[in-house]
């Protein structure tokens, strides 16, 4: 059965506050790429079609991963919300100050999220309904396409490719971004009916005893 396997990419800038800076990987966030795409062939795992966003966080975790069998391509569909500029915007408009640490990031989000999907951020710099509507575009054509594929992107790129999948509510969509951790991998079927979700938050390159410290969100 044909399948998309999402992945996100390694640990970045965690102590950036824009969106420039935080768009490259860390030392860790390379090894966590390395690491991955060594368990994946070693699992004997192949893809027809190997696809990353335009960020560089993406691409390089891609290159780092060295799974592509063909030349990588780039779909822009895949890029991150911008966290930064939203969180800035959410700020300016409803007084609500942007987190200082993880603590704070996790009751953020949410309330973040659901006045945007409401429309109450007017300069948010993409409208949610633009971004559901754009992961869900690139999940048909890559569902259409040319057989097992592995796409690395981004966490809120995989919290809505989830949402769509299986329905979820805003809530719940939020609550699904915040779990997912950095290089982990995400499989959605390709049912006749739709997507379904046959794997998620899965980071088996990260299980032995001297990587379990190198399990990161950001």
């Amino acid at each position: 059965m044909s399948q998309i396997l999402l992945v996100r990419h390694g640990q970045a800038n965690s102590a950036a506050r824009d969106e420039a800076e935080y768009d490259r990987l860390s030392d860790l966030g390379r090894a966590q790429a390395r690491w991955l795409g060594a368990h994946l062939k070693g699992s004997g795992e192949r893809f027809s079609h190997a696809v990353s966003g335009t960020l560089q966080r993406q691409s390089e975790t891609l290159a780092e991963m060295a799974v592509a069998e063909t030349a990588p391509a780039q779909d822009p569909r895949l890029n991150e919300l911008e966290y930064f500029t939203l969180a800035q915007a959410f700020e300016a408009e409803h007084g609500v100050a942007m987190p200082q640490d993880r603590p704070e990031f996790l009751t953020h989000l949410p309330r973040m999220f659901a006045a945007w999907s409401r429309g109450d951020i007017s300069a948010a710099p993409e409208p949610f309904e633009a971004f559901e509507t754009r992961v869900a575009e690139v999940l048909s054509d890559l569902a259409a396409g040319r057989g097992p594929t592995i796409a690395v992107t981004s966490g809120g790129v995989i919290g809505m490719a989830i949402r769509i999948a299986l329905r979820l509510d805003i809530e719940a969509f939020a609550l699904m971004c915040l779990s997912i951790e950095n290089t982990s991998v995400h499989r959605l079927q390709i049912m006749p009916s739709g997507l379904a979700l046959a794997q998620f938050n899965a980071c088996p390159h990260l299980e032995p005893q001297d990587r379990r410290h190198s399990r990161t969100h950001l």
